[in-house]
């Protein structure tokens, strides 16, 4: 449609050349008509394994020039319809995890004046309690898909009450979610002891570990969770370590035993319908991604949220 931001196309220009702006598109530092404004937030101090993921957002968008504007498998045109761009990456303090979390808030609060649904570029995880601070603030508890090989739900992680380990227990404790409709996929691993999973579901979180899900085709899941949302306002934050590291390796805690990049893809296109109202990609570490499947994945996982947001085109 005209007047709609369009991907530079692999046929008017090399992939190879062009802006490092998710999928080639513009770069605007105006929010103001955008229906969805990509980000990136380059930090991984809050990290407790393997760095590296300050590098995510710039790797991801270059193997995001791969990709092209429509989806053959379901038909939809994201940007046909959705005026999207990218908006740069937030200025955080790469010596201060406290300082750039306060960022993170700030910056989110001064997007979210705007009607541009925020889909952020990690980053470690720990950026998503400042992301959920903001979208609470604009839209109440909120609903959550968590796909993740962890819980998140530490209490602390070396007397630290903030990092990618503690996010999901710090957004409960602050009111920031809806505890029955929060659903956490994919989880797996060892643990520090039987009931590490546990009490997290005892607040209400619906947990779908990994393990129940090999060999199954998670468009049903995914089907489930959206009758069960109805309406809410939900966000949907995407830990690239849910996925086996056969499938995505470059990632700072792996864990074996995951979901397919195909599991992937079913669960998040039986998601249309579901009131986004933001989402992220996370823990994408290009160090430990010699190859850049690990990132190519995470370009391919933004663009099918993009593809089932309300609104889209279908051709």
């Amino acid at each position: 449609m005209s007047g709609k931001n369009q991907p530079i196309s692999g046929n008017d220009l090399a992939r190879f050349s062009g802006p490092n702006t998710f999928m080639r598109l513009p770069a605007v530092n105006d929010l103001k008509g955008l229906d969805v404004a990509v980000l990136g937030i380059p930090m991984d101090i809050g990290t407790s394994w393997r760095s590296g993921t300050r590098m995510g957002p710039k790797q991801v968008r270059s193997e995001s020039a791969m990709l092209r504007p429509y989806n053959l498998a379901t038909g939809a045109a994201p940007f046909d319809s959705l005026q999207v761009a990218d908006i740069g990456d937030l200025a955080i303090n790469t010596f201060s995890l406290k300082d750039s979390l306060r960022i993170i808030s700030e910056s989110y609060d001064s997007i979210l004046t705007y009607d541009a649904m925020p889909l952020a570029i990690g980053g470690d995880h720990s950026i998503t309690l400042p992301i959920l601070r903001g979208m609470a603030k604009r839209h109440g508890p909120l609903a959550l898909i968590h796909v993740d090989a962890h819980a998140d739900v530490n209490d602390e992680m070396f007397g630290e009450r903030e990092t990618h380990g503690t996010v999901f227990r710090r957004a409960h404790e602050e009111g920031l979610l809806v505890p029955d409709k929060v659903y956490q996929v994919g989880l797996r691993g060892t643990g520090y002891s039987a009931d590490d999973f546990a009490e997290a579901a005892g607040w209400g979180f619906q947990q779908f570990p990994a393990a129940e899900l090999w060999g199954r085709d998670l468009s049903t899941l995914g089907n489930e969770i959206r009758r069960d949302l109805g309406d809410y306002p939900t966000y949907l934050t995407y830990d690239i370590d849910s996925l086996d590291p056969a499938f995505a390796p470059g990632t700072g805690t792996p864990e074996i035993g995951g979901l397919t990049s195909m599991q992937a893809l079913q669960l998040i296109r039986s998601l249309k319908g579901v009131n986004l109202v933001g989402g992220d990609l996370v823990e994408v570490s290009p160090p430990y991604d010699p190859s850049g499947n690990t990132a190519l994945t995470g370009a391919n996982i933004l663009y099918e949220m993009l593809c089932i947001l309300p609104g889209v085109a279908y051709r």
